[in-house]
């Protein structure tokens, strides 16, 4: 099915670009300043307790708290989202994050760490992050017509991607200078982000009784009433269980490669090769996904997907650590952006404006719990065999994803959004 997008009398053609977009680069930026601190600490606060407590097990416990926080707060974030000023949601998401990074930074300064306190601004920190996301998610129909939406999801995918590259290296670094010196970068990135967000003007949102559309309900605001939307959705429940799968496995895929250094004689910094090839696919991907998704059917994009995926998952069974594993892994993070921008496309543009925040928040929640277990399976398939033999684990899995897309009669005739 092909859906045909137009705002009455103002054509796609004659609207001004993307680039002119002045609300749009606000909420870009803010997004990518976002990610940028939220990676930062991904890598920053292990080193710190690591640094301080010579435990690498509470390292990795303020790693699971930051995520666990991050999981829980996406659905109450999406009713929050829905029921005040998105634009005032980012502002005080921001600056508490702010005010909690400085703490931890000053403390450090005068050379008194607490793990209580740290783990406390993980939490903060995790919490306020994934109420932060939804509000951005909400707010981008908002300011970008439904004409230019596709191409501005499909930008918006760069901003992972350049996160990844630059947040962990820019924490190494930092750390080296210093055990506060991530964190004070941090305070001065989230408060240039409220400053920009100041100059955000969202339109006035219709009330919940004046909306248009007839199919839902008016009680805005009710945590129920995002489950009960995405999960009774025809097309968006099954393509919730096939993101789902394909976070997992991708996620699993990660450290798997991350694993497979130990069982070589690698160079110095190979690693980092095949985990910049990973960034630059990503950047390469999101620089064309705009064009992709209006050139390619849906269904081509969300069916090929996941069986290119798993053809080049055995690819990377079979090639040498390094520079060629790189590459392939390039090529898969290269395939991401386009499939993102075809799935939140339509979630966005066929979710009414008082549930999109809920929408988010329930997705988030969804995906996010997938991305966390990948992980960890991904390093129980390493502790029990090879990374070959766990790389095919991943392929038969992406088949087995590739599969049930194909023989679901809902993903493979999902709606194209011109």
């Amino acid at each position: 099915m092909t859906v045909e997008l137009n705002t009455g009398s103002v054509t796609a053609a004659a609207l001004p670009p993307l680039s002119r977009n002045r609300n749009y680069h606000v909420l870009w930026g803010s997004q990518l300043v976002s990610e940028l601190v939220s990676q930062l600490c991904l890598i920053a606060f292990p080193l710190t307790v690591l640094a301080a407590t010579g435990s690498a097990a509470r390292m990795g416990a303020v790693s699971a708290v930051i995520a666990a926080a991050h999981m829980a707060a996406n659905v109450p974030a999406g009713v929050l989202v829905d029921r005040f000023d998105r634009k005032r949601v980012m502002l005080v998401c921001q600056c508490a994050r702010a005010v909690a990074m400085a703490s931890l930074a000053i403390a450090l300064y005068a050379g008194h760490f607490s793990l209580a306190h740290l783990l406390a601004v993980a939490v903060a920190e995790g919490l306020l992050g994934a109420a932060f996301d939804p509000a951005e998610h909400a707010a981008l129909p908002q300011v970008v017509p439904e004409e230019q939406l596709s191409q501005a999801v499909a930008r918006n995918t760069a901003r992972r991607y350049i996160a990844t590259l630059l947040g962990p290296a820019g924490a190494g670094f930092l750390f080296a200078v210093d055990r506060m010196a991530p964190f004070a970068v941090a305070v001065g990135l989230l408060v240039a982000s409220c400053v920009v967000l100041c100059f955000l003007r969202l339109p006035r949102p219709v009330p919940a009784g004046e909306s248009e559309s007839a199919e839902e309900p008016e009680k805005a605001g009710l945590l129920a009433d995002g489950f009960r939307w995405v999960l009774g959705h025809p097309v968006i429940r099954p393509t919730l269980v096939w993101l789902m799968g394909c976070e997992l496995v991708i996620s699993a895929l990660i450290i798997i490669v991350l694993a497979r250094s130990g069982e070589g004689d690698l160079a110095p910094g190979q690693l980092g090769v095949m985990m910049t090839g990973f960034g630059i696919g990503g950047l390469l991907g999101a620089a064309v996904a705009g064009r992709l998704h209006a050139a390619l059917p849906a269904p081509a994009v969300i069916l090929g997907f996941p069986w290119t995926a798993a053809a080049l998952t055995l690819l990377l069974a079979l090639v040498p650590a390094g520079v060629p594993t790189g590459v392939v892994l390039g090529g898969i993070a290269f395939l991401i952006p386009t499939a993102f921008t075809t799935v939140m496309t339509y979630q966005l543009t066929v979710a009414p404006d008082e549930l999109r925040g809920r929408l988010s928040g329930v997705v988030g929640l969804f995906a996010g719990g997938a991305g966390a277990v990948g992980p960890l399976a991904g390093g129980l398939l390493m502790s029990g065999g090879s990374s070959r033999r766990s790389l095919l684990i991943c392929c038969a899995c992406l088949a087995v994803v590739a599969v049930g897309t194909t023989l679901s009669p809902k993903l493979r005739r999902f709606p194209t959004l011109k």
